[in-house]
């Protein structure tokens, strides 16, 4: 499976065991930092969210996970927030129970002040329906491309609670898709856009809405380690593109 740019540049796509494989090596071969990938995918993802704000002020919730998406989304709030932005964070389980990468990027934006939405669904002013159904764009770096099974618990109910607003944003495979098939095991997220990272997976041929690519700082040698045939689809100024389906 194959995508493109609006600019005809062809861009591999990868199941989710190629991308683990493309993360250890990037990692452990080449020395690149997950915090550091994870500023760049965070930084990209707030453009992103700006862009669909059009430049005008207005709340923005990210629903966060535990684990690398979390992550990305935790740091798209720092920026979002370091612009003037208000914004409001919803995690799918107990602050305290956020570890490794998420974990720190959290410990930075609490000591900003930037409070934490309780996780729950109750309407009113701390609750995380009410954030949701208050934000301009849905912000989903809830779960990434390690989907295993149905989401459950606190991330279903989130997911569940983003489909009910017009506006959302995915990161890197919208929550609950299985990015390897395209297949969804219990309830998925429905987004207007979802900014995948690095490379687009084989799972996301068919899914709604617009499709976006970020560089996050992986060499092009760290691909062709996999065999695969890739050009950078990147303009000389920018760190993300719109892809399309090749089919063919």
């Amino acid at each position: 499976m194959r995508f493109q740019t609006e600019g005809g540049i062809i861009v591999p796509a990868v199941a989710a065991d190629q991308m683990r494989e493309v993360d250890r090596i990037a990692v452990e071969d080449f020395g690149l930092g997950i915090l550091q990938m994870m500023e760049n995918a965070g930084r990209n993802l707030a453009q992103n969210t700006i862009d669909m704000l059009g430049g005008e002020p207005g709340p923005v919730t990210i629903l966060a996970g535990g684990g690398g998406n979390g992550g990305g989304g935790l740091c798209c709030a720092r920026h979002l927030h370091n612009r003037g932005y208000e914004v409001h964070l919803v995690l799918d389980r107990d602050a305290g129970a956020m570890r490794g990468a998420a974990g720190t990027q959290l410990q930075i934006l609490q000591a900003t002040g930037l409070g934490v939405t309780r996780p729950d669904m109750a309407v009113g002013a701390d609750g995380a329906g009410d954030a949701i159904n208050r934000a301009r764009v849905v912000v989903d770096a809830l779960i990434g491309y390690s989907l295993r099974g149905a989401p459950r618990g606190r991330a279903a109910e989130l997911i569940l609670a983003s489909n009910r607003h017009e506006r959302v944003l995915s990161l890197d495979v919208p929550s609950g898709l299985d990015s390897t098939t395209g297949e969804a095991p219990g309830a998925v997220v429905r987004p207007e856009r979802t900014l995948t990272l690095a490379l687009p997976k084989t799972g996301m041929g068919d899914i709604a809405g617009d499709l976006y690519l970020a560089d996050i700082g992986i060499p092009p040698e760290v691909y062709e380690r996999l065999g695969l045939s890739y050009r950078s689809p990147f303009p000389d100024a920018g760190y993300w593109v719109r892809l399309s389906m090749r089919r063919g």
